[in-house]
């Protein structure tokens, strides 16, 4: 089990200007293969901080880092931000060892194409290992909300985003149309 005592201490709180920029549908870095992080030191410390400040400044649960622009294998996440004790996770290098056999759909959104939500249908539990802000490997067993954001979130590590994963083409076309998003800017998954 993941050790929930995360070093890095940040107000559960918006900030009036997100220390990071978002990256939007359509920016190639979101399409591109992230790198393992080679170094886990105060740099990286660092990021996960300013990354954690711009998740809840943004209203999100859980931001990876070529959203931001940064090419790492890196994500923050915090399924629970209204808790104040609930203390958010920081996984780097994550890799899913495990699979739960059972599905479940639920609409998902994201922050790089803010104010579309779609059905997506992930397994309903995972087994991650990643190692902490400090270098630790750690082992988690997530499942409901947690799994599914680090699913949606280590997605974005291989370059995939959520609208691929969306079965139903037509409200996927509508709602991106709706926000201004590009439905070619689409790579479905099949």
């Amino acid at each position: 089990m993941a050790s929930q005592t995360s070093q890095i201490t940040v107000e559960k709180k918006k900030l009036e200007q997100a220390p990071l920029q978002l990256h939007y549908l359509g920016d190639r870095m979101l399409r591109q293969p992230c790198k393992r992080v080679t170094k886990i030191d105060n740099d990286i410390r660092q990021l996960a901080k300013e990354m954690l400040e711009t998740m809840y400044t943004e209203d999100g649960i859980g931001l990876a880092a070529p959203q931001i622009g940064v090419n790492k294998q890196m994500l923050v996440v915090d399924s629970d931000p209204e808790d104040s004790t609930n203390p958010p996770l920081v996984l780097i290098n994550p890799v899913i060892k495990r699979f739960g056999k059972e599905l479940c759909v639920t609409q998902e959104g994201c922050l790089s194409i803010p104010k579309v939500f779609l059905d997506v249908v992930r397994p309903k539990a995972i087994e991650v290992t990643f190692k902490d802000e400090n270098g630790r490997p750690q082992k988690l067993m997530a499942d409901g909300l947690l799994s599914r954001v680090i699913q949606h979130e280590m997605d974005h590590l291989n370059g995939v985003m959520f609208v691929d994963r969306v079965d139903n083409a037509i409200a996927l076309t509508q709602e991106l149309q709706k926000q201004g998003f590009a439905v070619d800017a689409v790579q479905p998954i099949r």
